[in-house]
């Protein structure tokens, strides 16, 4: 095998590789075995159908093809071994001549790392706005207690909004029933517009007992967009009473004796919530400056192909609720361009940050123990509600275990850059990993 390499851009080369017959021999045999197992000929048992005949059979040309198609990939590896390119990516391929007993030739264009000269870490200084809780925030967080420890009362009068009501429908079409239209004895809280349009307006006013009509329009079913007389008896009226707040209140709601406690505690919470998030803002911003620093180019392929993914995940997740791109585009009002910038630019940012955290790692020779790849297995297979070992496999299978090995080791070069950089807030502390650690165990992880 002869192989040259060109350099197309910094990100990309272009390799011309010369194949002899002769070494594709092993991959023709292959080739045979592999058809003449899949065909059946008369005469001749499975497997062992003599080349001739398949020829014969299924055309030389395909043997031929199969041949080529196994042995692209691994004369591709041996010119990157030859060459020590360090390739991103999948190779685009070209074959420029191939005959039977002449030699193969073709070209294979792939996206390589860049050369990324690291700026010096510990000359990388971050600000972010230091943390501050409001006694509004603690507010918001008690209010919320308050609202799970409610009790519902019934009193003797008409409902008004925020009330609770136990309550019978019944809807109709031209007189008729509407198919799954009634129901009997449903709690729903005035003007919380979880059930019908229209129905929240005609229950203002009304007392146990009482009944009345409206009219709404169905969106299923199928009278779906007609319009149905909908009858409303109110069963019962309850006043929602929220518990006083005070000391009392603090030991229902929680493991604390006085309402001084419990307020201090949220606030520690809140604090933690809040270093953890801005310890990911100084990450973020310590990131940018490193790459803007490093000017490091984004691989136009492996750009290409993360957008590709971003974009069918997104219309996945969309049909998964059953929406389209052109609704989530219209909800949004933008065009499919816009939608189509946004993911490059953010696929952009992502494989340049990506490029920089290897090239770190390979600088401090960062490794991966069987400890922390198992743990990032675990915590994987967790998030997707899969056993690790079911989840493992899986990646082994579609090809991605080194792909996730390889977040792992961005894990660790990113926890080493936040050790160098200088991390502040604007009241001049100093930030450090440990307040992540305490929030998160996953300091590595790209939240």
């Amino acid at each position: 095998m002869k192989s040259t390499v060109e350099t197309l851009s910094p990100t990309r080369v272009k390799l011309a590789i010369e194949v002899p017959f002769e070494e594709l021999k092993p991959s023709l045999q292959k080739a045979y075995r592999e058809i003449g197992a899949q065909v059946q000929v008369p005469g001749f048992r499975k497997g062992k159908v003599p080349a001739a005949v398949i020829d014969q059979r299924v055309g030389r040309g395909a043997v031929l093809n199969e041949a080529v198609q196994e042995a692209i990939p691994q004369q591709i590896l041996a010119a990157v071994q030859e060459h020590d390119v360090k390739t991103l990516g999948r190779p685009e391929v070209e074959i420029t001549e191939f005959a039977d007993n002449a030699p193969l030739k073709f070209t294979a264009e792939v996206d390589v790392r860049p050369e990324i000269v690291v700026p010096d870490l510990a000359g990388i200084s971050v600000e972010v706005p230091a943390v501050e809780i409001g006694d509004s925030e603690i507010d918001e967080q008690i209010n919320g207690l308050r609202e799970r420890f409610a009790t519902l009362k019934t009193v003797e009068r008409a409902a008004a909004e925020g009330d609770y009501v136990q309550l019978d429908l019944n809807a109709t079409v031209d007189g008729e029933d509407v198919p799954g239209g009634s129901a009997t004895n449903i709690s729903h809280e005035v003007g919380s517009k979880q059930l019908l349009p229209g129905l929240d307006e005609v229950l203002v006013g009304l007392s146990a007992d009482e009944e009345a009509t409206f009219t709404t329009q169905l969106v299923g079913g199928d009278f779906a967009g007609r319009d149905a007389e909908v009858k409303v008896v109110v069963k019962s009226v309850k006043d929602k009473q929220l518990p006083e707040i005070d000391d009392d209140f603090a030991q229902l709601a929680s493991e604390f004796d006085t309402l001084a406690e419990l307020r201090e505690d949220l606030q520690t919470r809140i604090t933690k919530v809040k270093k953890v998030e801005q310890i990911y803002a100084a990450r973020d911003e310590a990131l940018k400056q490193l790459v803007e620093a490093a000017q490091i180019p984004a691989p136009e392929g492996v750009v290409k192909d993360e957008v590709e993914g971003r974009k069918q995940a997104m219309t996945d997740q969309l049909e998964r609720i059953g929406a389209t791109l052109a609704d989530y585009l219209a909800s949004e009002e933008k065009t499919e361009e816009q939608i189509d910038q946004e993911l490059t630019e953010a696929a952009e940012e992502g494989v340049r940050i990506q490029l920089l955290l290897d090239t770190i790692a390979d600088a401090e020779d960062v490794q991966v123990t069987d400890d922390e790849f198992g743990h990032e297995i675990v915590h994987r297979a967790q998030r997707a509600q899969m056993q690790p070992q079911q989840y493992y496999d899986q990646l082994v299978r579609s090809g991605a275990a080194a792909a996730v090995f390889g977040d792992v080791r961005r894990g660790k070069a990113l926890a080493s850059v936040m050790e160098q950089v200088t991390m502040k807030d604007s009241e001049g502390n100093t930030l450090s990993l440990d307040d992540l650690r305490d929030g998160d165990d996953h300091a590595g992880h790209n939240h």
